[in-house]
């Protein structure tokens, strides 16, 4: 029932902006989880940001300062402000909804729910 649909991939170069947007249907925003994955060739899947039913947000060390996770429950839709980009952050990303209401424990995010289709974003040198 849940459908993730993503845009806004693409190539930038180092040290510029990208926005990631995740528009959600089938169900509302405001209870239920919500985040970014990224999946660089040879890697494990990794959780980048999240957003949780509490309103609080995580960040993935290696983008602290420099990503930012939001949502709009009006649109149902979760955002990705990717700021002074690094090649590092070369990946496919992944929105990701949990599939348990008030979900907050970002350690199981990824586990149990629904994913978009993914959306390469390269950042050259």
């Amino acid at each position: 029932q849940v459908q993730l649909v993503e845009s806004g991939g693409g190539l930038v170069q180092a040290g510029g902006s990208l926005r990631l947007s995740c528009a959600a249907s089938g169900r509302t925003f405001s209870t239920y989880g919500m985040g970014w994955f990224r999946q660089a060739p040879g890697k494990e899947r990794q959780l980048v940001a999240a957003i949780l039913w509490s309103d609080e947000t995580y960040n993935a060390d290696s983008v602290k300062g420099r990503f930012t996770i939001s949502g709009d429950n009006a649109k149902n839709t979760v955002y990705l402000q990717m700021n002074s980009v690094k090649p590092e952050d070369t990946a496919v990303y992944y929105c990701y909804a949990d599939a348990n209401e008030f979900s907050d424990d970002v350690t199981i995010f990824g586990t149990t729910g629904y994913w978009g289709q993914g959306t390469q974003v390269t950042v050259s040198a």
